[in-house]
Parts: C-alpha cells; sequence; structure tokens
C-alpha cells in the first residue's frame, strides 16, 4: 500500500485552495480502495458563516472530500494525472447519511471504495470518520467527460 503527500495530490486533482478538501493519502490500493486525510482547522473559510457559535464542517464539503479520494483512486487505477480536458462530475450520490458533525479540530479520515467499474462509469462506497468513528456514508458515482 502506498502513500501520497500533497505535491503528488496536486498532480491528480485540478482542486485548489479553498476547495482541495485532501491533504494527505494514507493508503491507496489500485483498482481497490483509498484512505485518505483532511486536517480541519478552524482557517477553513466556511467556518465563519457555518455556525460562528459552533463551527461544523458542511457535509456536502464531507462528501466533496470523498469524491475527490474516489477522483484519487481512479486516477491511479487507470494510471493517468489530471489533464485539462478531462473533468470528473458526480452523476449520483445515494444512501448519505450524517451520524456526527464534523468541527475544528477534527482529522477527517476518508475512505472511499471501488465497487464496479463499467463504460466510465465508477461507483464506490465512502465513508468519513473521525477518532474511529462514522460520521458520514455515502455511495458515489462518477464519470468522466471531455471539456
Amino acid at each position: 500500500m502506498d502513500s501520497m503527500d500533497i505535491h503528488e495530490i496536486l498532480k491528480y486533482l485540478p482542486h485548489r485552495y479553498p476547495i482541495l478538501l485532501i491533504d494527505r493519502v494514507l493508503s491507496y490500493e489500485v483498482g481497490k480502495d483509498i484512505v485518505a486525510l483532511k486536517n480541519v482547522s478552524i482557517n477553513e473559510p466556511f467556518f465563519s458563516g457555518h455556525f460562528p457559535h459552533y463551527p461544523v464542517m458542511p457535509g456536502v464539503l464531507i462528501v466533496e472530500a470523498l469524491a475527490q479520494a474516489a477522483a484519487v483512486l481512479t486516477l491511479k487505477t487507470e494510471n493517468t494525472v489530471n489533464r485539462e480536458d478531462t473533468v470528473y462530475y458526480f452523476v449520483g450520490i445515494d444512501g448519505v447519511r450524517f451520524k456526527k458533525p464534523v468541527t475544528a479540530g477534527d482529522q477527517l479520515i476518508l475512505k472511499v471504495a471501488i465497487e464496479r467499474q463499467i463504460k466510465g462509469l465508477w461507483k464506490y462506497s465512502a465513508r468519513a470518520e473521525v477518532d474511529g468513528q462514522l460520521v458520514t456514508e455515502a455511495t458515489l458515482m462518477c464519470t468522466a467527460k471531455n471539456v
């Protein structure tokens, strides 16, 4: 199982601050799964407006972080890097459940596994954890399109 630092992640994702939501890939197995890390800092731009009295990471951004981990896994599996002529899009998000809030100071562990890939459509099971406890789970579906 390999890992990736931020410099390598930037080769695979087109996202940049403030929407880049992965700080490190802890491990991945091509064609199988990935475990990534997002350090949730009080300096995140969304905290100033998302419950300033109790800073909570928006659920939609947790799902986006899971999707970014899925994109890295997909590109690693396809043995390619981010290309300016291709964009990976959501085509479905099913069964999303938010179990616990994610707050400033948490380390979000993103776990994504490939369920199947058919004709350019990828389906993943995804879960986010903090301190070993499930905070979010979903089934994600994505595809690549030339732009």
